[in-house]
């Protein structure tokens, strides 16, 4: 390595606003990057890591930011350089990956066209030169059939190679610096580790520089050699990934470290930032033998949901003449649900489990098989009959943004479910009833008249959770519910999901592609794979002596930290 970091960022502070009103979100950051080394930048939603990366890009919005400080890019100033320098640099010198390859890639483009556009612009290439250096290009990250690929839109192929064409784009022009910004966040876990090795095998042959942006601090530990903690928009912390995951010396730092589930010890409660900032945590372990002392009375009683040999199949024609193509989603699935319990449900994406609960919904109709709910059978329902029994089975969905009505405040949306079904006698019993909900998931009576845009995905999520047990279902089904949450965020949510199927004895099928989370939560687990049950049985012992391949490789794909 030189001694002159290729990447030196100096007090940096970032303002957002226009006129006189302007707001600080950055504050101060400084750090250094060498040449060969990967800096992982740690911190959950609002904590100035992506403001960072876009400032370095020069992508942030000249007209609503104002910066000081410096960012010296090989000892120059990359604040200070003109709009066309800047293009000359950016995505030659500097690339980025961003969080979402869906919304970053071009629809409307095909794939191939996508990277070898950049290939021609920076080094004037003919197109078949461009198209020649794609496909290898394609074949280095390690995306199957490549010349299909070239010639395939963003929506015709997987988020995990939509997230290696973006790799592919971002390395086209051998950059000395790489920004990735939490470039695996929505991947499934198995997916993750692809990519993460990629990333690091690419780094290795190159030498190129990397910041690698996540808020997940066991992720980090796989790739970087150092480790910077930011929260609210300041650095809490930097040192060795070592040193960080040894010994922390931030709170926050320790904090983010105890907030995900264990994988080899089962909590009561979670961890979350207030409880360690404040001292009030103490860990209380559940032992296995606690639990099944708890949950034997619940196998005495029949099945509130009870499965057995459900198929669900899609039919999609290609063309005028073709046959039919059959898509097998769900294939002879069986199994019980029992009052009070909660059933995990984990597999990578594509292996059926959303389609599954959906199916148990009746949002979707079954192929064959048998749903039965409280012994009815819910296969040969009446639109009607399907309607009331929404108050019984209800969803708590992943994006709990698109799940709110943008123009309606949390107050009138959390009293319309109660509308429906006809509870409370009148709009002021419906009123205290929400406040009483709201302060049931952790917030307080100020968010009745706030709207979705005005809150956290950690807010939104517990809005979601409220206007769900409002109807005071029996059965709740959580489809990917905390799969897009900070670590911290995510533990306070799935500590209120505990909480309240301790005080109202709810049911849960909790479906994620996060094991370490599923395991958490579960009593019973089942692991699915292209429609079929890879395993079921009790959720610690399936962790513990995983008996098919599959679960061995979900297992082993987890993060697990230093």
């Amino acid at each position: 390595m030189n001694n002159m970091p290729l990447l030196s960022v100096d007090e940096l502070a970032v303002s957002f606003g226009k006129r006189k009103q302007w707001r600080e979100v950055l504050h101060k950051v400084s750090f250094e990057l060498r040449e060969n080394e990967i800096l992982g930048i740690v911190g959950e939603s609002g904590s100035g890591k992506s403001v960072t990366s876009l400032s370095i890009m020069g992508l942030l919005p000249k007209n609503t930011s104002q910066y000081s400080g410096r960012i010296l890019f090989e000892e120059e100033d990359l604040l200070k350089l003109p709009k066309e320098d800047f293009r000359k640099i950016r995505g030659k010198e500097i690339a980025m990956i961003f969080q979402e390859p869906m919304s970053a890639l071009n629809p409307s483009l095909k794939c191939g066209k996508q990277v070898s556009e950049i290939l021609r612009l920076h080094f004037k290439m003919s197109s078949s030169k461009a198209k020649k250096e794609t496909i290898a290009l394609f074949e280095k990250v390690k995306l199957p059939r490549p010349n299909e690929i070239y010639n395939s839109y963003p929506h015709q192929i997987s988020g995990g190679q939509m997230q290696r064409v973006m790799i592919a784009m971002a390395i086209a022009c051998k950059p000395k610096l790489l920004i990735a910004d939490e470039p695996t966040t929505a991947l499934d876990v198995t997916v993750q580790k692809e990519i993460i090795s990629l990333l690091k095998t690419i780094q290795k042959e190159t030498k190129m520089s990397m910041l690698f942006i996540s808020h997940d601090l066991n992720l980090v530990s796989e790739i970087a050699d150092r480790v910077m903690v930011m929260y609210q928009g300041s650095v809490v912390e930097n040192a060795s990934t070592v040193e960080i995951f040894t010994n922390p010396q931030a709170e926050y730092t320790k904090a983010l470290l105890e907030a995900r589930p264990a994988l080899n010890v089962r909590l009561a409660v979670l961890p979350t930032i207030a409880s360690i900032a404040d001292n009030t945590f103490v860990p209380k372990e559940v032992k296995p033998i606690e639990r099944a002392k708890k949950h034997k009375h619940i196998y005495t009683k029949p099945p509130l949901l009870e499965v057995t040999n459900l198929k669900k199949y899609y039919f999609s024609k290609l063309g005028i003449f073709s046959k039919p193509e059959v898509v097998t989603a769900v294939d002879d699935i069986s199994f019980s649900v029992f009052e009070g319990e909660t059933m995990g449900l984990v597999g990578e994406s594509g292996c059926g489990k959303s389609t599954l609960g959906k199916t148990i919904l009746q949002l979707e109709k079954s192929t064959s098989g048998s749903i039965k709910y409280k012994g009815k059978e819910l296969t040969h329902l009446s639109n009607q009959e399907i309607r009331n029994l929404r108050k019984e089975i209800q969803i708590i969905f992943q994006d709990p943004y698109s799940s709110l009505n943008p123009r309606l405040q949390i107050g009138e949306a959390l009293m319309e479910p109660l509308e429906v079904h006809n509870l409370g006698k009148s709009k002021k019993e419906r009123k205290e009833k929400v406040l009483i909900l709201l302060k049931r998931v952790g917030l307080d009576s100020g968010y009745f008249n706030r709207y979705p845009h005005q809150l956290s995905g950690g807010q939104r999520q517990r809005v979601g959770i409220a206007r769900t047990i409002a109807v005071e279902p029996k059965l709740i089904i959580c489809d990917e519910s905390v799969s897009a949450l900070d670590i911290s965020v995510q533990a306070q949510v799935l500590n209120v999901l505990n909480e309240l199927k301790n005080d109202f004895g709810f049911t849960y099928i909790f479906i994620s592609h996060d094991l370490a989370v599923v395991k958490y939560m579960s009593d019973q687990l089942l692991v699915m794979n292209k429609g079929k049950i890879e395993e079921l049985g009790d959720a610690d012992e399936i962790y513990a002596n995983p008996q098919t391949e599959y679960t061995k490789i979900l297992i082993g794909a987890i993060p697990k930290g230093i």
